[in-house]
């Protein structure tokens, strides 16, 4: 018997699908949003003139860069809950790993973007009687957090992508939502197409709107 691809479960399910959209979007956008923290501390961290601060900039860095998520999912949700006694909401912890995760990226985004700066402009605001902390708030930051953009946005992408892998401490994102309409109509070549299909019609939306803001940057530079 040859394949039978089933239009009406294909399109049926896209709009079935928003339920876990909604979670996939608040857990990306919260955990991004936190995530902006955590790298924006461990980068500024990292470019400290103290050894501790930038030792610890590091372990996180490379300890988080350096595992897979999959794991760090597994001991957030399972590991240290079960070893303080805690039991973490799956939305909540879904938003606290992608934040860990992300922020490890975003630390090395800001790290390369203030150093990317002319060491110049430091000097020049030492030289009018600002202090290291209000050169960098006044000079180096405002210009660093604008080279910061795409490479956040490119973030902001992966970090939707790595949502599908939250299903495995329950979370009830896109992927899983489309599993347990798969365990329902046993369409999983057609409902797995349509996940992919949501996902790739937002990474390439996120991804032109990041163009059209790299276009307005270039330009309102130029002026």
């Amino acid at each position: 018997m040859g394949f039978h691809f089933d239009w009406p479960v294909f399109f049926e399910t896209i709009p079935m699908l928003m339920r876990g959209l909604k979670f996939t979007i608040i857990i990306a956008l919260g955990g991004l949003g936190a995530g902006f923290f955590l790298g924006a501390l461990f980068g500024l961290l990292k470019l400290a003139r103290h050894a501790v601060p930038r030792i610890l900039a590091i372990v996180y860095i490379e300890s988080i860069r350096g595992t897979p998520m999959l794991v760090q999912a597994m001991f957030l949700y399972y590991g240290v809950p079960m070893a303080m006694g805690l039991r973490i909401p799956p939305i909540t912890a879904g938003i606290i790993i992608i934040a860990v995760n992300s922020g490890a990226y975003i630390a090395e985004i800001v790290r390369g973007s203030v150093q990317s700066i002319d060491p110049g402009q430091t000097e020049a605001g030492r030289s009018i009687g600002l202090t290291r902390s209000q050169t960098m708030a006044y000079i180096i930051w405002p210009q660093a957090f604008k080279r910061m953009i795409p490479p956040l946005g490119n973030q902001f992408i992966i970090s939707l992508k790595d949502t599908s892998l939250l299903m495995v401490i329950g979370v009830g994102e896109l992927l899983r939502t489309g599993q347990e309409i798969v365990a329902v109509s046993f369409k999983a070549f057609e409902v797995y197409l349509s996940v992919a299909v949501v996902y790739l019609a937002m990474t390439l939306s996120i991804a032109r709107g990041l163009r059209i803001l790299e276009h307005h940057l270039e330009m309102k530079t130029k002026r």
